[in-house]
């Protein structure tokens, strides 16, 4: 025969589209449609509905962006369609062909002020129950969000903000109509659709893709294109045989889970987000209503507390559902957090907060972790995972990798600490699939774990913005549930596919250490503000959790639970990984920038009243420190108060520069500023190299391909700019100021000692109005550092300095917390920081024979979109350089990060502490979280090695318990709790009763 497959594809995709797809409705008829515009921020429907409404025909103009419109839409069924003929209520609010969830979306309300469903671009039915003659009245809450992203051309935009946005409206609004479903055609549209796209998965040469073409071939010969109803029937029977055929026992097997990822913000705002969840939801309750298999799983334990403050009768309908099985609550964790930038007190209380949520109002403990689309996951998560009492994790995003593909898609993920937990990477590359055929093939295609398993799972349905899965992506799977030549696609539970997966692959390959994303590497540093709002959020939180504790046990003091729950949950949601990362709109910043201001007062009012509580006051005649640090500072213990101690230091000015000198160290600054010694004076060891600077300010071009405040590129490496100079550097009392032009901006560095005389102190100040800059600060130390070590959570990992692999070339910018380290056998170089994360490490060799390690801390970058004005103006950063151990730049971390509160008052005894061991560090101090009173401590091992000590508390206790993160016991019990046998970087809570 000859081949006209070419033709016949032709055919097949013209029918489709203008006469099938187009015929699922037998017939039209207009609604009558009225309108009224809410003036500011979305209002109740009890407020709106008492508006006054004004007629709102085809064409007209609405809604300006991030406004909403209330439309009120009234009709009839027409008499004389047929009874028991399945009728909809259809709704075009000017859909564009742009993907669903970012632009207009709209909600379904009955007049009683019930939800219905959510109105979505590419899901605009809402099913009418009256039968021919019935009337209706429906209202629509219309959201007119703009498309930010539009064309995804990255170009600076005002739409990013209610503020900055334009007034005039942006859309056009199409029709509302009453539609008769012709559920032959329907039916025949999603059997084309699914034969035509598995005929184009299956090889040319496949006798199942001719015999599938040839069976479409004669549908349409039968199908009369000007009365595609009448004929449709027909034409499904001529597919019936095609799709019939089933497929064979090993085959790739999908198991399809219902999903919408909703961002908490992104190029929306949070208020809009709560909307978003509403509308999803309320369409996955009402597909559930007809499709009895539906099963569909949902993060984010936040965004269920949203739909139960603002829509509590949606709520209960969504606890019905849950308690059915088919809606599952998954992640435990409060949002979809990042996981590189929070601090490993911050990531635990994630799991606190959702897997608590979740067992409060639904009595269901959530199993797996869900982050499907965070920017790279810290070798720290495996154990907080396990801690939390959870055994899964699922991602998806490695597969954005730009260099390296990941090689498993099914394995153990082995964390810093040896914990290991199973992982599955989705092969079908997306949390949003349609179900097409396309998908499932790639799913069986790129499988790494085939031969030895046979399953992967498939998230569906339309996320980022919303949406969730839609009828057309249940029908696809029905039909594909054994289909000849497509993998074998089932409907479950998370749960239920991890179960499978662990029986189907008991020795899985592993994985140790991060997973880092090979993208997206700007999001360590865009923000900066939000960044540091989020360090010291973290910190004081930790500082009044111990204070409050700390206080309610030695003065009978209430403990402030619930400001301190509502102070976590904001800082908890800002750590979504569109939010703390930097690549949302400024509208998000301008919130999330409000809400840390809260959170710092309502922490600084909780010190404040703890410290009184302990006696400090006005009226006290001593001066003590209080230190909220986990190892002694300036002679202050631990977790205590008491008389701070300060080292005696010199800064003088030798005329070429400048020098600063304690019993620990020697630095020498010259003319320009930069750091040109620095000396370990018990050792006499420079850490400078020969001939090279540190403290040097270094700016870059930063115009990635891409993705502007997601991304660096790797070639900003080779556009150094010129134009850093120094206007100024003189002494001011004990410390050196340096003043400096860089490009349209300008910094002044403070370089000091620190107080206890063990570290060189650098404060830069910087007014930044730079565009697509990036601003580093380098320092080349004399080390041969074969690694770098950078704290993470609960510990440090350890990066090769060297790039003698893809995977090592990829990493050129990578994350640290509060240090960074690089040393050599009998030294090494902290570098201390209050709210840096991104850097990069390398080696440099020179003259004479060996290498210098150049570190480089990003401090700031000027991204264009989404946000045009992102980290625009002041900033104030603080580095601390330590020249001692390990265990001594740990301390340093802490230090930086918890400097010492100086008040009147008398020596306070730590309530808890450790003895034995100064490598196990207490992360937190609190009370436990049911309101007993029980103290609750948070300890973990921070050198990589073995430790042994004993918890020590300072009060009247009871036998303490090991527990998990929700502070419920471990069934193994050690036989005194408080005795401590950690191994490396393990991480363990303990509840102590008070007696």
């Amino acid at each position: 025969m000859h081949d006209l497959t070419a033709l016949l594809q032709e055919r097949i995709f013209r029918q489709y589209h203008e006469r099938i797809v187009p015929a699922r409705y037998r017939t039209l008829a207009p609604a009558r449609v009225e309108a009224w515009e809410a003036p500011g921020e979305p209002v109740p429907f009890a407020d709106a509905v008492a508006q006054d409404f004004a007629p709102f025909p085809p064409g007209a103009a609405w809604g300006r962006p991030w406004g909403t419109t209330w439309l009120r839409i009234t009709g009839e069924v027409p008499a004389d369609w047929p009874a028991g003929a399945p009728v909809e209520l259809v709704v075009d609010l000017g859909f564009s062909a742009s993907q669903p969830g970012f632009q207009a979306e709209g909600l379904y309300w009955d007049e009683s002020g019930r939800i219905l469903k959510g109105l979505e671009p590419r899901n605009t039915h809402l099913a009418l129950t009256g039968g021919p003659g019935a009337s209706f009245t429906v209202y629509v809450e219309a959201a007119s969000n703009p498309d930010v992203a539009g064309p995804w051309h990255f170009q600076p935009t005002p739409l990013g903000d209610v503020e900055t946005a334009p007034a005039e409206p942006i859309y056009r609004f199409q029709h509302a109509a009453v539609g008769l479903l012709d559920v032959a055609a329907f039916g025949l549209e999603r059997d084309v659709w699914v034969l035509d796209g598995l005929a184009r998965e299956l090889p040319p040469s496949s006798p199942r893709r001719a015999g599938i073409l040839r069976a479409l071939e004669r549908a349409l010969d039968v199908l009369d294109p000007e009365d595609v109803p009448g004929t449709a029937a027909a034409a499904r029977a001529e597919l019936s045989g095609a799709l019939a055929a089933t497929n064979g026992s090993t085959g790739h097997r999908v198991a399809a889970v219902g999903h919408a990822h909703i961002d908490s913000a992104w190029l929306w705002p949070v208020r809009e987000t709560r909307r978003k969840v509403a509308r999803t939801w309320s369409n996955v309750l009402d597909l559930m209503a007809v499709y009895p298999d539906l099963v569909f799983a949902a993060s984010s334990a936040v965004q269920y507390s949203w739909i139960k403050e603002d829509y509590p009768e949606l709520f209960e309908r969504l606890r019905a559902a849950i308690a059915d099985g088919r809606f599952v609550p998954v992640g435990g964790m409060w949002v979809e957090s990042d996981t590189n930038l929070p601090g490993g007190e911050a990531m635990a209380r994630q799991f606190v907060a959702g897997k608590g949520f979740f067992l409060r109002e639904f009595g269901i403990e959530t199993d797996e972790v869900w982050l499907p689309d965070s920017f790279g996951y810290s070798g720290a998560l495996p154990q907080i995972v396990a801690a939390s009492n959870s055994s899964n994790f699922l991602t998806q995003k490695i597969s954005w990798n730009e260099t390296n593909r990941f090689p498993h898609h099914s394995f153990d993920w082995e964390g810093i600490d040896g914990t290991r937990v199973l992982t599955h990477f989705p092969p079908v590359d997306t949390y949003n699939s349609e179900l097409t055929p396309a998908e499932l093939a790639r799913a069986e295609r790129q499988h790494s774990e085939r031969g030895v398993s046979d399953l992967s799972l498939v998230p569906f349905g339309f996320g980022d913005g919303g949406g969730g899965p839609t009828r057309e992506m249940v029908e696809a799977a029905h039909r594909q549930g054994d289909l000849d030549g497509s993998p074998r696609v089932s409907v479950q539970r998370p749960d239920a596919f991890f179960a499978e997966l662990r029986e189907s692959l008991p020795h899985p390959p592993v994985w140790s250490g991060e997973l880092y994303l090979e993208f997206h590497r700007g999001t360590y540093t865009s923000q900066a503000r939000t960044k540091h709002g989020n360090r010291r959020a973290e910190h004081l939180l930790r500082e009044a959790e111990l204070w409050a504790a700390t206080a309610a046990v030695r003065a009978g003091s209430a403990y402030p639970a619930d400001e301190l729950r509502r102070a976590w949950e904001s800082v908890l949601l800002n750590q979504f990984h569109d939010i703390l990362p930097g690549s949302s709109i400024a509208w998000v910043y301008r919130v999330a920038e409000r809400e840390y201001a809260a959170v710092t007062q309502a922490a600084e009012q909780v010190i404040a009243d703890a410290l009184a509580a302990l006696g400090a006051g006005a009226g006290a005649e001593t001066q003590v420190a209080f230190n909220a640090s986990p190892f002694p500072v300036a002679g202050v213990p631990a977790l205590g108060a008491g008389a701070a101690a300060r080292a005696s230091g010199t800064a003088t000015s030798d005329g070429d520069g400048f020098v600063l000198e304690s019993a620990a160290l020697r630095a020498r600054i010259d003319g320009s500023g930069a750091l040109v010694s620095l000396v370990d004076l018990a050792t006499g060891r420079e850490a400078i190299a020969p001939g090279a600077r540190g403290n040097e300010l270094q700016l870059f071009r930063d115009t990635p391909n891409k993705w502007d405040a997601w991304d660096i590129d790797r070639a900003y490496q080779r556009m150094p700019m010129e134009g850093i100079r120094a206007t100024g550097v003189h002494l001011s009392g004990e410390r050196i100021e340096a003043h400096y032009a860089l490009g349209a901006s300008t910094a002044v560095q403070r370089i000091g000692l620190a107080p206890d005389g063990r570290a060189l102190e650098i404060e830069t100040e910087v007014d930044w109005h730079e565009r697509q800059k990036l601003l580093k600060l380098a320092f080349a130390f004399d080390v041969h550092a074969d690694t770098a070590a950078s704290e993470i959570q609960f510990g440090h990992i350890r990066r090769p300095t060297h790039q003698n692999t893809s995977w090592d070339v990829a990493r050129f910018e990578t994350v640290a917390h509060r240090w960074l380290r690089v040393d050599e056998p009998g030294f090494g170089v902290t570098l201390a920081n209050d709210r840096v994360y991104g850097h990069d490490v390398s080696r440099i060799a020179r003259d004479g024979g060996g290498t210098t390690t150049l570190v480089r801390e990003s401090l700031l970058r000027a991204p264009l979109f989404p946000d045009p004005d992102a980290d625009q103006g002041r900033h104030v950063f603080r580095h601390a350089i330590s020249l001692g151990s390990l265990l001594d730049g740990v301390a340093e971390g802490y230090r930086v990060n918890l400097p010492l509160r100086r008040v009147p008052g008398a020596p306070v005894d730590p309530l808890v502490r450790v003895e034995g061991s100064d490598a196990i560090a207490i992360e937190a101090v609190k009370l436990a979280e049911d309101g007993s009173g029980d103290v609750v401590v948070r300890l973990y091992e921070v050198q990589g090695g073995r430790a042994i000590g004993r918890l020590i508390p300072g009060f009247d206790a009871g036998a303490a318990v090991r527990v998990d993160l929700l502070e419920r016991p471990w069934p193994d019990q050690p036989a005194d709790a408080r005795e401590l046998r950690l191994r490396p970087f393990e991480l363990i809570t303990v509840r102590i009763p008070r007696s």
